[in-house]
């Protein structure tokens, strides 16, 4: 048998090495901290969440909720943990992100399966299995053996995390709890038992009213703030699904009211009508002591983001505990490189996991470890391969970034990459709902091979 290598303890090596050793196969897992720290990384656990600590939507009419329930039934070890330090985050799936981390940490150190090495990969293991999940965040050694490997130049584009401020130091006699559009919830048959497994909090986010004057006045100041300066080869690589809140704002000053500050859905307790644009605050630790700032991705200089953020009705007096930063994020050419199952096409013994094979999110990058990890562990024991249909989640992901394409650029989990329906549906909440339906039904031919 030949030795199994992940390299890479982050989401997508995590749920690899988790998914092998469940099959009682033993796993070499490589993670560089602490002896190195990326640019964005700051404590010693594996499967550190660096944005935000929201898994999205667990609405099955919702892509990604679909994604995570596919997970479910596949049996995602991570997803599974996620499901246990969860918060409250209305429809959403949020997390206590060190709780989380700490959890899996402490399931990998556990598992008699799995050995942990503290050190850093600088070159691809020869005559091995090697999953390489390093994440977006790859070291520059490391990148340049991966380069050398592909016969590609690296890609990359650049996102952004959001601010948290402490919850004590918003101004509640502006903000108020709420979760937009939660009366219309959970409305469809599909989603009837998932009542019984959900329980939904109304009242997880914090919302701030602006007026027509208080948001003109803000985004004035935003277009016009410093940013930190960005390197020649930075500039223009920002990918669309992360977009800086100056740069989305720039578009034009009615844009982020359609965007991140719609206010459609609230009522501003003060005046009793629509406010002109709402800022959204979601719960990022467990206790409900932090909250980020939903959709304010940015990278202002620490000091402009203070003076701008605080022009934010109920966020005059705030405290910044983490100021949002702009961070590096590298990927490879996929869809010239791997198959639907992440194996490269030229060389069989390695695969490729998480945002560097060109997934774009938490649990897109879990569904990629997941897929991974299952067929190494098959090919171990001469199983079939798991190659999941394009009309689920998790095998529209794969065929996504195996299927050459010349404008090729990291996606989330959508819709419009699944297998479209057979008949028209025009009501998007009906359509969804047969998406899933007919996901969830398709994975039952898949029990065999798992």
């Amino acid at each position: 048998m030949k030795e199994i290598i992940v390299i890479g303890g982050g989401l997508a090596g995590s749920e690899a090495a988790l998914q092998i050793a469940k099959r009682k196969i033993k796993v070499k897992l490589y993670e560089m901290k602490p002896v190195k720290f990326s640019e964005a990384h700051t404590n010693n656990n594996l499967a550190e969440i660096v944005c935000s600590n929201s898994f999205k939507s667990n609405n099955l009419t919702n892509a990604c909720g679909l994604l995570k329930e596919e997970l479910r039934i596949l049996g995602s070890e991570l997803i599974k943990i996620a499901d246990k330090v969860s918060i409250p985050a209305g429809q959403a799936l949020a997390v206590d992100r060190d709780k989380f981390a700490e959890e899996v940490t402490k399931i990998i150190l556990e598992n008699e399966y799995i050995e942990l090495i503290r050190e850093e990969i600088t070159e691809i293991p020869k005559d091995s299995i090697v999953i390489i999940a390093t994440g977006p965040l790859t070291s520059e050694k490391l990148s340049s053996e991966i380069s050398k490997l592909t016969g590609n130049d690296k890609l990359y584009f650049y996102d952004a995390a959001a601010p948290i401020v402490n919850k004590d130091t918003i101004n509640m006699d502006i903000g108020f709890f709420g979760d937009r559009y939660s009366q219309e919830r959970r409305k469809d048959e599909l989603l009837e038992d998932w009542k019984k497994r959900i329980e939904i909090n109304q009242g997880s986010y914090i919302n701030l009213p602006m007026n027509k004057e208080e948001y003109e006045n803000f985004y004035k100041e935003l277009i016009n703030a410093e940013i930190v300066t960005l390197h020649q080869f930075e500039k223009n690589e920002i990918f669309e699904g992360c977009m800086p809140i100056e740069i989305m704002a720039k578009r034009g000053i009615d844009t982020l009211r359609f965007g991140p500050l719609k206010p459609v859905g609230f009522t501003d307790k003060r005046t009793g009508k629509r406010p002109y644009a709402v800022v959204q605050l979601r719960q990022d630790n467990s206790v409900g002591s932090l909250y980020n700032i939903v959709g304010f991705q940015t990278n202002l200089k620490f000091g402009e983001q203070k003076r701008v953020f605080s022009l934010i009705p109920g966020l005059e007096n705030a405290n910044f505990v983490k100021y949002g930063v702009m961070h590096r994020n590298t990927y490879i050419d996929s869809t010239k490189i791997l198959d639907n199952i992440y194996n490269m096409k030229k060389n069989n013994n390695i695969y490729f996991a998480g945002q560097i094979a060109g997934v774009e999110g938490y649990v897109e990058s879990i569904s990629s470890g997941l897929l991974v990890g299952i067929n190494v562990a098959n090919k171990i024991i001469n199983k079939e391969k798991l190659i999941l249909s394009k009309e689920t989640v998790i095998g529209a992901l794969a065929d996504y970034i195996s299927t050459e394409n010349s404008n090729f650029q990291p996606m989330n989990a959508n819709f419009g990459i699944l297998l479209q329906l057979d008949e028209k549906i025009k009501d998007k909440k009906e359509r969804y709902a047969k998406y899933a339906d007919r996901s969830l039904k398709e994975l039952e031919k898949y029990k065999e091979i798992l």
